[in-house]
């Protein structure tokens, strides 16, 4: 599973309009959104970087003014981190990759006034994009980046959501598209108000649901911490390998 998963994240990184190659690495450019997180590469599997091609791959990363940053499952290419650690990149963090198969999926109690859909207009995005920005920490508004994401979950087969609990939006987040029947379930977020109510497990169960609906196989995802992690496991989400997180801070 997680070489299939690792096969689904490059896959898509190829897909995307602005990728690039550096050496054995494929990076995952957005103009629009210098977001951490919407920025990274992805080595070849087996990839055997030389200090010469970390060196290219910082530099490409510098000159777009993006952090260098990779995003991979350590089996999928077990010299790359040595070459990075070497080169002074720090490990983020090790996080567990879960998966979910239509078959496990467990429905999650219901919670009172809850509804959840996928968001059509302008003011349907751009509050589901509201709930993910401060739901991870961001300040004011959010960025043209995050309803991008959003829009494309849904343009291009996967899928989005936005729940609210008496007209008021409580959670968001989404599941792209897939490749070879793999989606992730990423950008989800509870509002600060609607939190410790079931609404997170909900949310994830109707975007894994609607996902095999949809003609996915499986639905994968990184937990942020053991608490979320509980409640992926609640619905059917199980360990399915592990991701690494490094990066290299400011020259």
């Amino acid at each position: 599973m997680d070489t299939a998963i690792q096969n689904y994240a490059r896959t898509l990184t190829l897909r995307s309009p602005d990728h690039y190659r550096v050496g054995p690495f494929t990076v995952r450019h957005n103009p629009g959104w210098d977001l951490k997180f919407a920025n990274y590469a992805i080595p070849d599997q087996d990839a055997e970087p030389t200090a010469q091609e970390v060196t290219d791959l910082v530099g490409a990363f510098r000159s777009r003014d993006r952090l260098p940053r990779l995003e991979f499952l350590p089996a999928w290419a077990p010299a790359v981190e040595p070459a990075l650690l070497a080169a002074g990149f720090t490990v983020e963090n090790r996080a567990p990759v879960m998966a979910c198969t239509a078959d496990g999926l467990f429905t999650p109690k219901p919670v009172d006034g809850l509804r959840i859909a996928e968001p059509v207009t302008a003011d349907e995005f751009a509050a589901a994009a509201a709930v993910q920005h401060t739901g991870f920490g961001g300040e004011g508004g959010p960025d043209d980046g995050e309803i991008a994401w959003l829009r494309g979950a849904t343009a291009g087969g996967g899928v989005s959501a936005l729940a609210t609990v008496a007209g008021l939006p409580a959670g968001a987040g989404g599941c792209s598209a897939p490749a070879d029947g793999i989606g992730e379930l990423a950008g989800l977020a509870v509002a600060g108000g609607f939190r410790r109510r079931g609404v997170g497990a909900a949310l994830s169960a109707w975007l894994t649901r609607t996902a095999f609906d949809r003609g996915f196989t499986t639905v994968w995802l990184e937990p942020g911490g053991p608490d979320v992690e509980r409640i992926y496991a609640s619905i059917g989400y199980r360990r399915a390998g592990e991701k690494l997180n490094i990066s290299l801070g400011p020259a």
